[in-house]
C-alpha cells in the first residue's frame, strides 16, 4: 500500500495505525533517505503501542528500548553498521526473543539477517518539503 503524508504528524499517525495491528516479534524494516521521517513513523508506532517515553533517533546508541506499552519497542539505527553480522553482535536474537516489536532504520545494512519477512516501510520525499510517500509491504491492512 502507498500513503501520502503531508506532515510529520500525519507520518506519526500512520505509524500509530500500524502499531494497533502489530504482534510480538514483528520487525519493521525501514528504507528511505536521511531525514525522510523514519523516526517520526517510529514515534507513531510508540504512541500506538502505549509508550509514553520521548522517542529519539538511536543513531549513536544503535538501539533505544521503550518499555511500558502493550509491547516493548526496540528502535534500531543501523546507519553506522558495516555488516549484518554486527547486528548479532549487539544481541539481535535476544531482542527478538523478548517478544517486542523491532523497528529497524537503515535495514538495508542488515540484509539477510531477518529470519522472517519483515514489514517493509519505505519513506521517500514527495512533491513538497513536508510531503512524504510511504510504501508499506507485508503488513496488515491499515484501513
Amino acid at each position: 500500500m502507498e500513503y501520502i503524508s503531508n506532515s510529520a504528524q500525519e507520518t506519526e499517525a500512520l505509524g500509530e495505525r500500524l502499531a494497533a495491528r502489530l504482534r510480538p516479534g514483528d520487525v519493521i524494516a525501514y528504507t528511505g533517505d536521511l531525514g525522510a521521517g523514519k523516526t517520526a513513523f517510529t514515534r507513531g508506532l510508540a504512541r500506538g503501542l502505549g509508550v509514553i517515553d520521548r522517542v529519539t533517533s538511536p543513531t549513536f546508541t544503535i538501539v533505544n528500548e521503550y518499555e511500558g506499552g502493550r509491547l516493548p519497542l526496540f528502535h534500531f539505527d543501523l546507519y553506522r553498521m558495516d555488516s549484518p553480522e554486527e547486528l548479532f553482535d549487539i544481541g539481535w536474537e535476544d531482542y527478538l526473543a523478548r517478544g517486542g516489536v523491532c523497528a529497524v532504520e537503515w535495514s538495508e545494512h542488515a540484509e539477510g539477517a531477518f529470519e522472517e519477512e519483515p514489514i517493509w516501510v519505505d519513506i521517500r520525499r514527495g512533491e513538497s518539503d513536508e510531503q512524504r510517500v510511504i510504501s508499506i509491504r507485508n503488513a496488515p491492512d491499515l484501513l
